[in-house]
């Protein structure tokens, strides 16, 4: 799908939150725009009466401009729901081969011919596919750490749905029973706001229910007691980390805009870019693009090792 339509754009955010007290990130963008009109109708009082004419014949074309783009939009979002039920039954059959429910045609007798007694061994499905997939995108690699790797191989499915009330859009990632978390589904939504153009308002993820000493998101530190000290058992600290699994922990914009400094804010804007990045450029655009072009790199390196 092109994101053309989808802009994420948050430039000036800092001084908009300044500028509203207790707004939330919708308020403030809002009042952005509306600060940025009165700007611009100031310059146009102060040209001359034959430029501000032209002007007004300008806004005349965006205007006609901006109904085409949303008919453009209508029957882009009409097509793309035609299409993704079209996809479906491709999507079925590829969770059947992966998961090993169901094999491609001709694979069996292959099989049979090639391990003769050896059948029964046969591995089911094509093992790792969802982790060697991500790995093999540049941007979801850095995000992959190597303990993640170990929960990401119960990775079975992950799938992509758009969200019409509120508009946006969905991932879902399907888990076989694994030691790591309860959760059989992860989801991570991101909402829009819909007006002149889609504009990220906020995403939302599952919250894991990781096992005892298994969060990939946390790692233990253990310090030695101070000599001297009464304590002798060594002091332990938790501490954030770096994961994957981090994506279903996105950056929040908080409501009360005072605790927000314009530092802060283009750290907070860096953040959401890069998780809508991830949420719609790599899983929604690429990835599934990816799928097989990188699981066959892997089989050609793995070949000429032979």
């Amino acid at each position: 799908m092109s994101n053309e339509g989808v802009n994420f754009n948050m430039s000036g955010l800092g001084d908009a939150l300044n500028a509203e007290a207790r707004a939330g990130l919708v308020n403030a963008l809002k009042n952005k725009l509306q600060s940025l009109a009165g700007d611009h109708s100031d310059v146009l009082e102060s040209l001359s009466p034959i430029v501000r004419k032209r002007v007004e014949v300008l806004r005349e074309i965006q205007s006609q401009h901006d109904e085409l783009e949303a008919k453009f939009f209508e029957e882009r979002a009409a097509l793309e729901a035609k299409y993704q039920k079209l996809y479906q039954p491709l999507y079925a059959k590829r969770y059947d081969i992966v998961n090993g429910l169901a094999d491609a045609e001709g694979t069996a007798n292959e099989a049979a011919k090639d391990q003769g007694e050896e059948k029964d061994a046969e591995e089911k499905g094509v093992p790792d596919f969802w982790l060697t997939a991500m790995k093999n995108n540049e941007v979801l690699s850095d995000e992959i750490t190597e303990r993640d790797e170990g929960a990401l191989k119960y990775l079975k499915d992950i799938k992509w749905y758009r969200v019409e009330e509120p508009k946006g859009f969905k991932l879902e990632f399907y888990f076989d029973t694994n030691p790591y978390f309860k959760n059989t589904v992860l989801t991570k939504t991101y909402l829009m706001i819909d007006e002149d153009e889609p504009i990220l308002e906020k995403a939302i993820g599952t919250e894991i229910e990781w096992y005892p000493g298994k969060c990939l998101t946390q790692k233990l530190l253990k310090k030695k007691p101070k000599k001297g000290s009464k304590n002798a058992k060594p002091i332990t600290k938790t501490e954030e980390c770096e994961s994957f699994f981090n994506f279903f922990n996105p950056p929040q914009v908080p409501e009360d805009d005072e605790d927000i400094d314009e530092d802060t804010a283009e750290e907070l804007q860096n953040q959401m870019e890069q998780d809508y990045d991830i949420g719609y450029q790599q899983f929604e655009t690429r990835l599934f693009h990816m799928l097989c072009h990188g699981l066959q790199e892997k089989l050609s390196r793995e070949m000429s090792l032979i």
